[in-house]
């Protein structure tokens, strides 16, 4: 009877505690794991420099706050992981602007197609005023529940298909495409001559394997390193989208951490652009030499005039709402 009137006595201060508050915390409870989250698989660059990031961040903590790396899609696909970011469930994400635009509208205008002249153009964007004035709006909208610590390079988007190279805009006629779920791409793959197919990230594989969609359009590494130069031989290097990643962080868990702590991630963060710069361009090389030596059909776009000709339609619908950002963004 006395140990089981213990007990009671035990779970009612402990109920007590939790109300107010004054429960004492222990070391082990002090310590706080960030999960973070990719679509991408490990090694791919935006993995490897939010890992360095959280590595920085554990040193500079001693321990009280480090990262745990989920990548490969492990947490969902990029609209399944933007929620569970929203809600504080994962804390930071990697995610593609194109994913973001639909809940940002103000992101949209670097998704327009043939928005940048080059990579050096974009990266110009990416490290000037004009980048960080884009990510600031991401953190102000109340709606997207995030906060955008910085952005990542993700390269030039070409188009990869099963059936046969294209060359011109007639190779492209009917086929099935997928693309981000963001109404300008659906609208450019058509306006292009295909069938844009909103689709998850995670399901591309599959779908390229038992034909539901005939191609996609990605970047060189994830062309690669996401396999889908196993079923699509065929890549033709279009570059006519250069969608740039954003490192977010969940609001919810960032009204939680200090204002030091908030200050060590968003210099780690900035540091991260910069990394992650690097090893993309290295990775982007590796990825290429790999689809050439598995049997990849790799076509130069010479000229691609005809293909911005062709997406003049987008321009035409979408351009106007973003024409201030547009026109000071060609100004770089």
């Amino acid at each position: 009877m006395k140990r089981r009137d213990f007990m009671k006595l035990g779970v009612g201060l402990g109920t007590a505690g939790l109300a107010s508050g004054l429960l004492p915390v222990s070391s082990a409870q002090a310590k706080q794991v960030l999960k973070a989250s990719d679509v991408q698989p490990v090694g791919y660059p935006t993995v490897v420099a939010t890992e360095n990031l959280g590595k920085k961040l554990e040193a500079a903590t001693e321990g009280r706050l480090s990262v745990q790396m989920f990548p490969s899609m492990q947490l969902g696909g990029e609209k399944e992981t933007i929620e569970q970011t929203q809600i504080g469930a994962i804390q930071m994400l990697r995610v593609s602007a194109g994913a973001m635009g639909p809940i940002v509208d103000d992101i949209n205008v670097v998704n327009m197609p043939f928005l940048f002249s080059n990579m050096a153009h974009a990266d110009k964007f990416m490290d000037g005023p004009i980048g960080q004035e884009l990510l600031d709006k991401i953190t102000a909208n109340a709606n997207a529940g995030l906060v955008a610590l910085c952005w990542m390079n993700s390269g030039a988007r070409s188009f990869y298909n099963t059936k046969h190279p294209v060359n011109s805009l007639a190779d492209i006629k009917g086929l099935k495409f997928r693309v981000i779920g963001n109404p300008i791409f659906i609208d450019m793959m058509n306006s292009l001559g295909g069938n844009g197919v909103a689709m998850g990230y995670d399901q591309v594989f599959s779908a390229l394997q038992t034909g539901v969609i005939d191609g996609a359009e990605n970047n060189m590494p994830s062309y690669v390193f996401s396999n889908h130069y196993t079923s699509a031989k065929y890549l033709s290097l279009t570059e006519h989208l250069v969608i740039p990643e954003v490192l977010a962080f969940s609001k919810r868990a960032w009204t939680g951490l200090s204002a030091d702590d908030q200050a060590l991630i968003k210099k780690f963060a900035r540091e991260a652009q910069a990394e992650e710069r690097v090893l993309w361009n290295k990775y982007e090389g590796q990825a290429m030499e790999k689809a050439k030596a598995a049997g990849s059909q790799i076509v130069q776009i010479a000229d691609k005039t005809p293909f911005q000709n062709a997406v003049k339609p987008v321009w035409e619908k979408y351009g106007p709402k973003y024409q201030g950002m547009i026109d000071r963004i060609r100004a770089i």
